[in-house]
């Protein structure tokens, strides 16, 4: 009976520890996810930072909450740094006949988004619209590398700011269209040169194609940029699902590798989406179309 009372004991120790491992696990995981989800409050070394809260304001009957949240401080900060930089490159060329520094190396990035990603899919044509492309490649870069640095969160992991980002694409891409071709000529893109019986099936088509580019840009951006974060927590997660510091060295290694190619994705996704909406403004910028009697 002695025996059967210890083992009982012993056993609900165990239990015991488990639970409280498991809740403390979960509470520690949770505290990881804070990084991801948007939130109220900002991370600082000195703890938590509450955000200043508005009254919600009402237009046609629905309530909008204007309250910053930690990826709209950040985005504001991206863009408050992409314009010091910019004039500070911009001020650094025009005193050097040979660019040099800060200003050398923002070139380099206008350069090849101009030789690599505009000229090749938009021609000529391209350089009116060069000051939207920059500026949408160096915005996202730099919210995109806001969530790579410690306290940081990543503005793009929002779907909300990507979807801001995917309208005012889906704007450029029709307006250059219609700049290119005019109306007239745009309204008959939509029919996609096929026979007038045909066009109550081709123009809704036509017009559903224009929307689900956007909407791809928007969600492609939104689930590259999460996913990383996502992979990292999960990670971090193994050594409190295994309850032992020992296996923290292996995890650890591995974070450093995924935050080191999160950097190489920071630059990649901010390429990509500039290259796929300058692709789809040339696409709707060329005249070329067939005609069927």
């Amino acid at each position: 009976m002695q025996e059967q009372a210890v083992d009982t004991l012993t056993t609900a120790a165990a239990e015991s520890t488990r639970v409280a491992a498991t809740e403390h696990g979960g509470n520690m995981f949770a505290e990881l996810l804070e990084h991801v989800r948007d939130s109220h409050e900002v991370d600082t070394p000195f703890g938590h930072l509450e955000l200043p809260h508005f009254h919600p304001v009402e237009i046609l009957g629905i309530s909008f909450d204007l309250s910053p949240t930690k990826h709209v401080l950040f985005l504001w900060l991206a863009a408050i740094v992409l314009f010091v930089v910019v004039r500070l490159a911009a001020r650094t060329n025009i005193r050097n006949s040979v660019p040099k520094g800060i200003g050398n190396l923002v070139e380099v990035f206008v350069l090849f988004v101009r030789d690599e990603i505009v000229v090749p899919n938009m021609g000529p044509d391209g350089f009116k619209y060069m000051p939207y492309v920059l500026t949408t490649f160096f915005f996202i870069l730099f919210m995109n590398l806001f969530g790579i640095l410690p306290y940081g969160a990543t503005a793009t992991g929002n779907v909300s700011v990507t979807g801001g980002l995917a309208i005012i694409a889906f704007i450029m891409i029709q307006a250059a269209a219609i700049r290119k071709q005019g109306v007239k000529r745009y309204l008959m893109h939509l029919t996609g040169g096929v026979h007038w019986t045909l066009w109550p099936i081709m123009v809704p088509l036509e017009i559903l194609g224009n929307f689900t580019k956007a909407f791809a840009l928007c969600m492609r951006l939104f689930a590259n940029m999460t996913g990383g974060h996502i992979v990292i927590v999960s990670i971090l997660g193994l050594i409190f699902l295994f309850g032992s510091i020992w296996i923290a060295p292996v995890p650890a290694l591995f974070v450093v590798g995924i935050n080191m190619l999160e950097l190489f994705v920071a630059f990649l996704q901010a390429y990509v989406f500039t290259m796929l909406t300058v692709v789809f403004m040339g696409l709707g910028m060329q005249t070329e179309h067939a005609h069927v009697e």
